[in-house]
């Protein structure tokens, strides 16, 4: 493999869409990128219809608990499943799932028989699914995009997948919900998982790759954890990714109360406002694109934390929806450009045979520990307001992202020999390995 200083130049354009040179990676960011409009879409529907029915800000966080803590609790069980068994196929029966999850709940709130312990139920459903979709989700881009160097790209492709969808979807929603009701956006979502379905169905067979030989469930847990824990780089984004997941992502849960009580508005509001936070994040996602690879990335997820935080406190003082949106957008740059940066970061340096499990770590760190966070949120806003809870939301992101820069140093002397090993970092002298070039900084 060629090292970093010896690789051909590429315009931006091909640069940034290398992988979709891929027939597989083509065929799943299109039906992907279909379906996730109607997930987004489901997703404000969701939100207002609980607050519509309860004006509760506890029971928005009690939703938000019971449709991630499955997550939580299951997701390293997924991850070993992921790395053993046949993950295309994995991923066939969770969308088949997610979308009759999405046709029942669109027959309940058109037929006006929701209650909010329907809801309740299939929010856990949902948590259920996800907690072995993500691990396989996650780990099937490798099985899609085969050379390693191309995988951040896929990743970040996917991020500004993801991001659109987050762009359209919410605003798309905010008018569906004014003209028609949130029964209308259940219904498209339902539909829009025909296209992901396809998309998986459509694809040339993926070569098998050698299974990890069988061992007892608990032991190939023990062995993912105790990877974690003893890679620097690995363990510290996670930690990372669980107090940003714990403290600062929940503020998405408290939107809707936000544009109710802060900012007076409805579900229009609520669904422009969403769609502002989707441009920041897609910005974000397009300039992580444009990378080579993950060289340096170490040293953006801190700023990024601090932009996120930032963001957060600012966004907890606005008063107009003209300053809500653009401070939203700033957190959702931040937010998106961590995030990202710490998935790619943690694909290229796990060892292959451990990804799916790896994965499933990151899963439980970055979506299991949402639930929990949603519970204080809720707690928040019922006891010192909205406002207050998003603005000690961005302080704790900032605090962790201060915390993340003390452990730069320790990261970098870990994850250098893998960017050797990849031919990212090409050896200063070479034939020499001593400790000071192991710890010296990565050139960008």
């Amino acid at each position: 493999m060629p090292h970093h200083a010896d690789r051909p130049k590429q315009n931006i354009v091909s640069l940034m869409l290398r992988a979709f040179k891929y027939r597989n990676y083509r065929l799943f960011f299109g039906g992907q990128g279909v379906s996730l409009i109607g997930t987004w879409m489901q997703r404000i529907a969701l939100s207002w219809l609980v607050y519509r029915l309860t004006g509760s800000a506890m029971l928005l966080g009690v939703v938000g608990f019971c449709g991630q803590i499955p997550i939580f609790l299951l997701s390293p069980f997924a991850g070993v499943l992921a790395d053993r068994l046949d993950r295309h196929r994995i991923l066939i029966v969770t969308q088949t799932l997610f979308m009759l999850q999405a046709f029942t709940m669109a027959y309940l709130v058109l037929s006006g028989r929701i209650q909010v312990w329907q809801i309740i139920a299939i929010s856990v459903f949902i948590g259920l699914v996800n907690a072995f979709d993500i691990p396989a989700r996650q780990s099937f881009v490798i099985d899609m995009v085969t050379r390693k160097e191309d995988l951040g790209n896929a990743i970040a492709l996917n991020s500004s997948m993801f991001n659109s969808a987050r762009l359209i979807g919410p605003s798309v929603a905010g008018v569906v919900i004014g003209l028609t009701g949130e029964g209308a956006c259940f219904l498209m979502d339902a539909v829009s998982y025909l296209a992901v379905l396809a998309a998986l169905l459509a694809m040339d067979p993926i070569a098998a790759k050698p299974k990890p030989p069988a061992e007892p469930v608990f032991k190939r847990l023990k062995d993912g954890f105790g990877y974690v824990l003893g890679f620097a780089p690995i363990k510290f984004v996670l930690l990372l990714l669980a107090l940003t997941s714990l403290t600062g992502m929940p503020y998405t849960v408290l939107m809707p109360v936000f544009v109710k009580q802060a900012l007076g508005g409805g579900p229009g509001t609520l669904g422009f406002l969403m769609a502002f936070s989707g441009a920041g994040a897609l910005l974000a996602a397009v300039t992580l694109a444009s990378r080579r690879d993950a060289l340096g990335l170490e040293r953006r997820i801190p700023l990024a934390g601090l932009t996120f935080g930032a963001g957060l406190i600012l966004l907890s003082t606005a008063a107009a929806f003209h300053a809500a949106a653009l401070f939203i957008a700033l957190a959702s740059f931040g937010m998106i450009t961590q995030m990202a940066s710490s998935n790619t970061l943690i694909q290229t340096l796990v060892d292959d045979d451990k990804r799916g499990r790896v994965m499933a770590i990151y899963a439980m760190a970055f979506l299991g520990m949402a639930p929990f966070g949603s519970i204080l949120a809720g707690w928040g806003a019922t006891h010192i307001g909205v406002r207050h809870t998003i603005m000690a939301s961005g302080v704790m992101s900032l605090v962790g992202a201060g915390l993340f820069y003390t452990r730069l140093g320790e990261i970098r002397e870990k994850a250098r020999p893998v960017f050797m090993r990849l031919g990212i970092v090409k050896e200063v002298a070479e034939g020499m390995e001593s400790a000071a070039e192991l710890t010296a900084p990565p050139e960008d």
